[in-house]
């Protein structure tokens, strides 16, 4: 659980700047007819390069310690929204001006990304607590603590930003999010977690993680990037600790320890875009309540990949034969 309820670094859109995505989000709607379309997701190069240099800015990567900001000033109309629905497969067109804005915003940061196994390839993924899910180590849940974790942890080609949209937020139900680069471990604990010891599985929001195929290869948990700070491929929830030794589970345990101590609670508004560096922060949610009347927690979900960035070890380079190629939208 966080320890500190410590506002998350905002970026504040100007009133041009909104208006600017929110008009070219309806004119691509307008042209395609739908957030899904393969050929709107084909046009978003040649709309970036239209963007203006104030929001190419404003958007630019995350560019500190805490590896998160939040982008402010969107609104979302609560009644035209529509009911939270019960699960990511029965929203439908609802928000789907908002699928295009998140596009938008994602397209400024790198190239957004889709699986072929997880919520039928959409690039916009649709996060809302569903009966019969709620302890499950998803998001989907909610009567649980969704535990800290690197999202896509388990594959090489995992995002390297991730970006959440806040729709609906009633009870102000906030993600966690911890950087490893405030964390304090020692020098063992470092070279302990920074050798392959255990491997990471594909979680369960996939469809069929068996189309993954056997065991995955033990990974390291902490790197080194390019910079020289820290970085870490992090999914406790689906780590089996079978085959590990005493002194690397102790330090695993004391990795969990430093997350909690510097964990930030972040509670999003509707129309909040939180991004997060997936390579430098893990996150999850506190527990709530669900309703299922409608009224629920509603995010949304895209992931980025950022051409040429080294945050990872060359090693991750060489991963063949385990899990589906993401989507890359240029080549959607």
């Amino acid at each position: 659980m966080p320890t500190a309820a410590v506002p998350a670094p905002v970026r504040q859109l100007e009133a041009g700047h909104i208006a600017e995505l929110t008009a070219i989000a309806a004119e691509l709607l307008d042209i395609h007819g739908s957030a899904t379309s393969p050929a709107l997701l084909a046009d978003l190069p040649q709309v970036r390069a239209r963007l203006s240099a104030g929001l190419h800015h404003v958007l630019r990567p995350v560019d500190t310690a805490d590896g998160l900001f939040v982008v402010r000033g969107l609104t979302v109309d609560d009644a035209e929204l529509g009911a939270t629905p019960g699960h990511w497969s029965t929203v439908g067109d609802a928000g789907a001006r908002w699928d295009v804005v998140l596009l938008l915003v994602s397209t400024l940061m790198g190239t957004p990304i889709a699986w072929d196994g997880q919520q039928d390839g959409r690039f916009v993924h649709n996060i809302v607590p569903s009966p019969g899910h709620e302890t499950v180590q998803t998001g989907a849940s909610s009567s649980v603590l969704l535990t800290p974790h690197t999202e896509d942890a388990f594959h090489p080609g995992r995002a390297h930003l991730l970006l959440l949209c806040c729709m609906r937020n009633h009870d102000a139900v906030a993600t966690t999010a911890a950087s490893i680069r405030l964390a304090e471990l020692s020098d063992d604990d470092l070279a302990r977690l920074g050798r392959p010891a255990a491997p990471i599985l594909p979680d369960d929001a996939y469809e069929d993680a068996q189309r993954f195929g056997g065991r995955p290869d033990p990974v390291p948990t902490l790197f080194t990037a390019a910079d020289g700070g820290l970085t870490l491929r992090y999914d406790p929830a689906y780590t089996p600790l079978d085959g590990t030794d005493e002194d690397w589970r102790a330090a695993y345990g004391r990795l969990a320890e430093e997350l909690a101590r510097v964990s930030v609670a972040v509670s999003l508004e509707p129309g909040d875009v939180l991004v997060v560096d997936n390579d430098m922060v893990v996150h999850g949610r506190v527990p709530f309540t669900a309703r299922y009347d409608g009224t629920d927690r509603w995010l949304k979900r895209a992931s980025v990949r950022v051409p040429g960035r080294r945050t990872r070890p060359d090693a991750e380079q060489g991963e063949h034969g385990y899990g589906q190629a993401a989507l890359e939208a240029w080549a959607a």
